[in-house]
């Protein structure tokens, strides 16, 4: 295939490695390829864990890295389906495991489906030297709509999962990653317990365009919200934020049964008693946070 041409855009190298779980990701890959290799500042390694992909994800990655060095490709067993959530986290440590630079500082989780402008990295370092007491930061998500973009609406205190962005010594403290559908939020909770800030800020230059409809990645998008109910229940998520939560989610498509799917799939997990997140502590401080964000809420101090 014909690669884009980007040498001489960055400026700088940073001590940052980014690791890419993909599967079949033919369609969209080469947007994520092109807008990383055009960034004003680089990372030091991206590694790309091909995950058992049956189309040409493997063959355009490699094509990348033949032109540039510091991408990387490699690949593990074809378990022989999309593990969501766990599969994704299994991939990212394998991925840990195949790092090849040293003294990195920084270390980033990116999605094979996204596409973002030159000025992303650089922007987000600047939050990092900004607040050294910052874990993890993203900008906002948004998907193509009728010529436009709409937001993935997320609270600023959450980073988005499609480009996980870390302080390497957070990671450390919250033990990386844990390997169910929710580790995207768990990530994060557990991070601000432990006394570290954790955000996401909209700006012109640090917007990430998700190409595909957030949940759909796995068969379709009703299975996934069903799926993002039983999370949030294993999560801990109180009950009252979980049904907050899905009369927002009632704003996004699918319209309106969305939101009704993740309250059904919260309280079948309930019903069924599945086993939730082994870690009370956790379970406690994001019950309360939920609390005292719902209270906010109705007094009107929150957007």
């Amino acid at each position: 295939m014909q690669v884009p041409e980007f040498q001489g855009t960055a400026q700088r190298i940073v001590p940052l490695v980014i690791i890419s779980p993909v599967r079949d990701e033919s369609a969209l890959i080469a947007k994520t390829l092109d807008s990383i290799v055009a960034q004003t500042v680089r990372p030091m390694e991206w590694v790309i864990v091909d995950d058992g992909s049956k189309d040409d994800t493997a063959a355009i990655v490699q094509a990348y890295a033949e032109k540039y060095p510091f991408i990387r490709l490699v690949k593990i067993t074809d378990r022989g389906f999309r593990k969501l959530g766990g599969g994704v986290v299994a991939a990212f440590k394998f991925g840990l495991t195949q790092i090849a630079s040293p003294k990195y500082e920084f270390i980033a989780k990116l999605d094979g489906d996204m596409s973002f402008g030159p000025l992303y990295l650089e922007t987000m370092f600047k939050a990092f030297d900004a607040n050294p007491k910052l874990a993890a930061v993203s900008g906002k998500v948004f998907r193509p709509k009728d010529g436009g973009f709409v937001e993935e609406w997320t609270i600023d205190e959450h980073v988005a999962g499609q480009f996980k962005l870390y302080r390497w010594t957070a990671f450390c403290d919250i033990d990386g990653f844990v390997e169910e559908v929710l580790w995207d939020g768990i990530d994060v909770h557990t991070a601000r317990m432990k006394g570290w800030h954790t955000m996401s800020f909209d700006d012109p230059n640090a917007r990430l365009i998700h190409h595909r409809l957030m949940g759909s990645s796995d068969k379709n998008v009703y299975k996934g919200r069903l799926r993002l109910g039983r999370g949030i229940y294993f999560m801990g998520y109180h009950p009252l934020y979980a049904l907050a939560s899905s009369i927002f989610r009632m704003r996004e498509k699918p319209f309106i049964i969305g939101g009704v799917l993740i309250i059904v799939g919260y309280i079948k997990a309930a019903v069924q008693r599945v086993p939730r997140y082994d870690n009370p502590e956790f379970r406690a401080y994001l019950q309360n946070w939920q609390l005292t964000k719902l209270k906010a809420r109705f007094k009107g101090e929150t957007r």
